[in-house]
């Protein structure tokens, strides 16, 4: 049975989808000895041979791994970092498979970060039209009264854009800050962080919570757990 090219890559660990697809462009994949850079190319399996740098790409010999990390403040979730930060790959080098980021969490920003290297549930989880709910707390300064809470429900333009209609909470109010739960439907660069300033509560401290029903409990700052089987299902169900 035929299956898109970089659908193939994702499934069998080699990078997300998207990456495959850069992959592809940049011609590092090659398809019955031939260098293939067409995004709508579709292979066979169990017919066709797919080398990557000159290694033969099977799904059949790649574990799946699927890891739920409690990402601290002061870590970035690129894999290459121009500022010599620390990253959450640091964060899981015991880990002997090679897994990636499902989406991006905020150098200041803490909470529940997914690693896996499966590419297809990293394409079905970050790309807009699944439209996977986010949960986090957040302490903002000052706090937010109903009109602005209604401006959350509708919808805020950042960057000339307005977002997908979201939930804010109040949970505590202090003298000069508030503590906040949000739900998002969408993951835009920094979105929390400018959704609060666009209401004048900027944003003191941010963590995510959850990732649909997927809640991050009581795991360590720092510290990582493999998912269970009830969780891989529903995250493929979503």
């Amino acid at each position: 049975m035929e299956e898109r090219l970089q659908k193939f890559l994702a499934e069998a660990g080699i990078a997300s989808r998207r990456k495959a697809e850069e992959l592809i462009t940049a011609g590092k994949i090659k398809v019955n000895g031939q260098v293939i850079t067409a995004l709508g190319t579709k292979i066979d399996p169990q017919k066709d041979e797919v080398l990557y740098l000159d290694k033969q790409v099977s799904k059949k010999e790649v574990e799946m791994v699927y890891i739920m990390l409690h990402k601290p403040e002061g870590y970035v979730t690129t894999a290459k970092e121009q500022f010599g930060r620390p990253g959450v790959m640091d964060l899981v080098r015991d880990v002997k498979t090679r897994i990636f980021p499902v989406g991006r969490l905020d150098y200041d920003t803490s909470g529940l970060l997914l690693l896996t290297n499966d590419g297809d549930l990293t394409y079905k989880l970050t790309h807009p039209k699944h439209d996977v709910e986010k949960t986090y707390i957040a302490k903002l300064y000052g706090t937010p009264d109903d009109m602005d809470l209604q401006k959350f429900r509708r919808g805020v333009f950042i960057n000339g854009r307005q977002t997908k209609p979201a939930k804010m909470q109040i949970i505590e109010k202090g003298e000069r800050q508030s503590t906040v739960e949000i739900i998002l439907h969408e993951g835009r660069n920094r979105q929390v962080r400018k959704m609060c300033e666009a209401i004048k509560h900027p944003v003191a401290q941010l963590k995510r919570v959850a990732t649909g029903e997927l809640t991050m409990g009581n795991l360590p700052k720092g510290k990582y757990r493999r998912l269970t089987m009830k969780e891989i299902k529903y995250l493929k169900s979503l």
